[in-house]
């Protein structure tokens, strides 16, 4: 059959990214322990175009996505997945981005009660030919913050809200990057407190009163990651935002930060 994709195309222009999105498929992700954790994957997958073609072979990029996603993955194997996309489809550069729900293991702080937290991720990776492989991973962690304004002016008590602290981060070549389960931890560390999906009434008591404890701005949150991710071995770039979900306002508190690591 005739391949019109590969036709020429005289308008000369360079497409940057061409190929599939809002692609979902299962995965397998690497944890911390060395096994996997089946998830869902939600995918964006392109590459570079030369001027001189009409159009990609988009079949391929779906039948690269198939065979990868039977396999555990992590960076080596972001990696691999862009170098088949550049062989297969003659191209220049390739990026791919992988968004999943990601679940970690939570103990109640005093009864012990285990279950499970759900994390959104994303895994990042973008080649070039002659270039090196760029990998990002990107976390969203729910944290509780308190006011230190509603617990200094207020006779008794203060307000407090659930919010979401965001993290994208990258390292430098030949660094290993971070496992999700420790960025999470060193996360959630910088709230007022962390969140439990079970709770019972002794550690409910328990979270109510360290949040008291430890009242944070959104602005505290924010400064607080910043100086955990400076001083993570390798780091060359992140990008931090925390959103608090006000509980006496009719809308959020927001602040981010990025920076390239000296």
């Amino acid at each position: 059959m005739e391949d019109i994709q590969s036709s020429v195309d005289s308008r000369g222009i360079e497409i940057q990214h061409v190929g599939v999105r809002e692609i979902h498929l299962p995965f397998q992700i690497r944890t911390k322990e060395g096994d996997f954790q089946q998830v869902l994957a939600q995918i964006c997958f392109t590459v570079s175009l030369p001027q001189e073609y009409k159009g990609t072979h988009m079949s391929r990029f779906m039948e690269i996505l198939n065979q990868w996603s039977a396999r555990p993955i992590a960076e080596p194997e972001m990696e691999a997945i862009l170098d088949e996309a550049m062989e297969r489809l003659s191209a220049a550069s390739a990026n791919i981005e992988i968004r999943f729900k990601y679940f970690i293991k939570k103990f109640a702080p005093v009864s012990g009660k285990a279950s499970f937290l759900d994390l959104d991720c994303c895994f990042y990776g973008s080649k070039e030919k002659d270039r090196g492989f760029v990998f990002e991973l990107g976390v969203e962690v729910p944290s509780t913050s308190l006011c230190p304004c509603s617990k200094s002016i207020s006779q008794y008590g203060a307000h407090n809200q659930r919010g979401i602290m965001r993290a994208r981060v990258r390292f430098r070549e030949g660094c290993e990057c971070i496992f999700i389960e420790d960025l999470a931890n060193l996360m959630e560390r910088q709230a007022s407190c962390p969140l439990y999906p079970l709770l019972k009434r002794e550690d409910e008591k328990y979270v109510t009163e360290r949040a008291y404890e430890n009242p944070k701005f959104v602005e505290d949150m924010l400064r607080d990651l910043v100086i955990a991710f400076r001083a993570l071995a390798g780091l060359e770039w992140f990008s931090v935002s925390c959103e608090n979900y006000e509980s006496i306002h009719n809308h959020n508190a927001y602040a981010s930060y990025e920076e390239w690591v000296k």
